[in-house]
């Protein structure tokens, strides 16, 4: 097993988190295109917006297939195939003038994307010792956040620049040239135990997950967070846009910046939850959303950026924590946990701003924080259930002969 900063520590930690800033850059690279897209195809921006929901709904659906596919035929090639459907997608994106194509292509897209989010913790529970993999989480957790940020400032000035052709052949390159440095640096699976291919087993691995208090409160914890997180940054684009801020699309976008604070929460993580419990990690993070949410109140852009900067880091603290309690919590099949934990997290994405409309068009800005905080305390009493129902555990485990 893969000891806390050994060098193969080291080289699968960082395979995994240039492959994940490949991912989450190539997911998110459209948002910042959408009103040049829109305008190229002469389409609504509602229309537009299908570009970026159609690739985060197929990679949410695609996680169900590769975690027990991975479970049964293994972790890294499975990842490597993938990764590399992401880049042939993305050049043919960079070739097409059919919106009806790029659609299509952007489904494709995002089912290739789901492979690595799917296996790779599910990699690190096979090969790292707990210490170590607690702390590989935190990092990857960071690509995530980094890829983010980058795709969409890769999108940004390059779309403003070239157009938004070419910023797909520029995230071309960069995929191909991380795709490489991943296939070089990350160890082949030394410890993984393959499980024969069986849709009976599949459903019921799937049925006994979501049976186990311990993993369906994480998955709540982690869908309903990320529920809440991603769509305040849509909201609060309407607020920056309009009197008395009255900020351009460029500088709206920099507002992502502020994801950088959960890259160090991320990083953070893992070394935290080896002093205090991950529930009560968990519960601290949560905390650290709701402060955030309500310093967003505060009438500057200052402190509505020091606002987010605060949510991040509880989000991204949070959702690093649940991530790396799913996989060490699974007693099998943990690819197939770790999957359900994301299908969990981009359904919380996809839906959150349903849920958030009406509050907006309540109460604007106001609305949606109270909207927010309804949520977020609903998600801390489930983190403290967690808690409780893990020193429970402990317990019984502590007595049984």
């Amino acid at each position: 097993m893969i000891e806390a900063g050994s060098s193969a520590f080291w080289r699968a930690t960082l395979a995994l988190c240039l492959g994940s800033f490949m991912i989450f850059a190539n997911v998110y690279v459209t948002q910042p295109l959408l009103p040049t897209m829109a305008h190229h195809f002469d389409i609504s921006e509602l229309k537009a917006s299908w570009s970026f929901t159609i690739t985060t709904l197929m990679l949410g659906l695609s996680l169900l297939i590769y975690g027990p596919l991975s479970d049964a035929i293994g972790r890294k090639n499975i990842m490597a195939a993938t990764m590399s459907g992401v880049v042939l997608t993305t050049f043919l994106l960079s070739q097409t003038q059919d919106y009806h194509q790029l659609l299509v292509l952007r489904g494709v897209q995002g089912f290739c994307l789901g492979g690595l989010p799917a296996i790779a913790v599910a990699y690190l529970g096979d090969e790292f010792r707990k210490e170590a993999m607690l702390m590989a989480v935190g990092f990857y957790i960071s690509g995530n956040t980094l890829g983010g940020i980058g795709g969409r400032l890769i999108g940004g000035f390059v779309g403003e620049w070239l157009g938004w052709s070419e910023a797909f052949l520029v995230m071309t390159l960069i995929s191909f040239v991380l795709l490489a440095a991943f296939l070089f640096l990350l160890p082949a699976s030394e410890h993984f135990s393959a499980k024969p291919l069986h849709p009976a087993s599949m459903l019921k691995g799937m049925k006994n997950h979501l049976r186990n208090p311990l993993l369906i409160c994480a998955y709540l914890v982690g869908g309903f967070n990320f529920f809440i997180f991603i769509n305040q940054y849509s909201f609060i684009t309407f607020v920056l846009a309009a009197e008395p801020y009255h900020l351009s699309p460029a500088w709206l976008g920099m507002l992502f910046l502020t994801y950088l604070s959960g890259t160090v929460g991320s990083a953070m993580s893992g070394k935290i939850a080896k002093s205090i419990p991950q529930t009560v990690c968990m519960m601290a993070g949560i905390a650290c959303m709701m402060v955030g949410t309500l310093v967003t109140l505060l009438p500057s852009v200052a402190a509505i950026i020091v606002g987010f900067l605060i949510s991040a880091f509880g989000f991204f603290f949070t959702h690093s924590t649940a991530s790396a309690w799913v996989s060490h919590n699974a007693n099998e099949n943990k690819a197939s946990a770790s999957s359900l934990y994301l299908v969990f997290y981009y359904l919380g994405a996809s839906t959150g701003g349903f849920y958030l409309s009406p509050f907006w068009q309540w109460a604007q800005w106001e609305g949606v924080v109270a909207g927010s905080l309804l949520v977020l305390f609903a998600t801390l009493s489930v983190a403290y259930v967690l808690h409780r129902l893990h020193r429970q555990h402990m317990t019984i485990g502590a007595v049984t002969p």
